[in-house]
């Protein structure tokens, strides 16, 4: 199958405004809307596996760096407690930056997510067999990563008070975590959607998920264990067999990055919707239905995204 390249000529920002020809390209591998499941994964395997890759590194940092830092064992025990929230949120929000930016992070949009893919999905961004795969690669690439962290740390991580990173409704109840979950998801879904649809902050917006990613895991993260992910809290569930509330952590983050999808669509519209990457380079391929040179191809683009 021939893969069409999308080709753009920016203009570059001088000192007298004179314009400088570039041409950076990136090739479009959408799936065509009579794709076959067989063909989708033809095309797509690779993206595929680099998202449960990305997931299986995640799911690996949080339980080793959960395992340092609340293990009775870890000579990090000692710190305080209210600064344990902060540490773990610095390290998991530092490791999502990576991820996001990373080669693969790059080429896969950097979902990390299945409800956000899921809203991408209704927001029209992502074929139906992109969207089946993803999420099933998510899944698995969360397990893996969990079996990985248990065969490196092993028992450390399955005993208490670690017991595997699990997400559980905190001491104000299952209603209270699964509003928390549903206005986080909201605010992480309505940050993506406004940075990465504006030329001026689309190289901006993996530093806001994780800045979002910290605060809440040091002041709220009593709440609800701080999820906003299906994945991440099944992958955990599984291992420790504990699914209490587990309905939470899939209904919360879909309800609240659909709910972000739909405000977002009735202001700027759902042309204002140019692509479903997280971070969006001009070199990484493109597996979606990408508009994303209607976004900057009258702009000036921050060198980073070369």
């Amino acid at each position: 199958m021939e893969i069409p390249a999308l080709c753009l000529r920016l203009p570059q920002l001088t000192l007298q405004s004179s314009p400088m020809t570039m041409q950076p390209c990136f090739p479009v591998t959408n799936l065509p809307a009579t794709t076959t499941a067989v063909d989708a994964i033809t095309i797509h395997w690779r993206e595929y596996l680099m998202e449960s890759v990305e997931l299986c590194a995640l799911m690996f940092s949080i339980c080793l760096s959960g395992t340092l830092i609340y293990s009775k064992t870890s000579p990090l025990s000692a710190i305080p407690e209210s600064s344990k929230s902060f540490l773990m949120g610095g390290i998991v929000a530092g490791i999502t930056l990576l991820i996001i930016r990373s080669p693969f992070g790059r080429r896969t949009g950097a979902h990390l997510n299945p409800a956000l893919t899921l809203t991408y999905f209704f927001l029209g961004r992502i074929h139906h067999w992109d969207t089946i795969f993803y999420i099933l690669s998510q899944f698995a690439g969360a397990v893996v990563g969990v079996f990985l962290a248990l065969e490196v740390l092993g028992g450390r991580l399955s005993a208490p008070p670690v017991c595997y990173v699990i997400t559980i409704p905190g001491r104000d109840g299952r209603a209270v975590a699964f509003l928390a979950e549903i206005l986080l998801s909201s605010l992480v879904m309505g940050v993506i959607l406004f940075t990465t649809n504006r030329v001026h902050f689309v190289n901006s917006a993996p530093f806001f998920v994780t800045l979002i990613t910290f605060f809440y895991y040091g002041f709220c993260s009593s709440l609800s264990g701080f999820s906003v992910n299906p994945a991440r809290s099944f992958s955990s569930a599984l291992f420790a067999s504990v699914w209490e509330g587990i309905w939470i952590y899939f209904l919360g983050p879909s309800f609240g990055m659909l709910a972000a999808a739909l405000i977002y669509i009735r202001v700027p519209g759902k042309h204002r919707v140019y692509c479903a990457k997280v971070f969006h380079d001009m070199k990484s391929p493109c597996p979606f239905r990408c508009d994303f040179m209607q976004l900057v191809g009258k702009n000036v683009v921050d060198d980073d995204l070369l």
